[in-house]
């Protein structure tokens, strides 16, 4: 493969979720010492889970409810087509 080729269709390697060269913003000082003065609070992941929970009970909810509107549909087009 020729050389512009290569170099054009080179994918960096990303390791450990850091970039591979010195000058990214993961290993800038000022953005480290930025994160650890700013002391942010850790991801509460009790609410996070509850979140999923409640999101998958309401999708869970509209199935049901979708299943029961087709039900209701089948049984009254069969009931209308009975009367003819």
């Amino acid at each position: 493969m020729p050389p512009l080729l290569r170099n054009l269709f080179h994918r960096p390697v990303i390791r450990f979720g850091m970039r591979g060269d010195s000058h990214g913003r993961f290993r800038d000082p000022s953005f480290v010492s930025f994160i650890t003065e700013t002391n942010r609070k850790t991801l509460n992941t009790d609410f996070h889970d509850a979140v999923l929970k409640g999101r998958k009970a309401v999708r869970l909810t509209l199935v049901a409810a979708a299943v029961c509107v087709a039900a209701w549909v089948a049984l009254e087009s069969a009931h209308a087509i009975s009367m003819f």
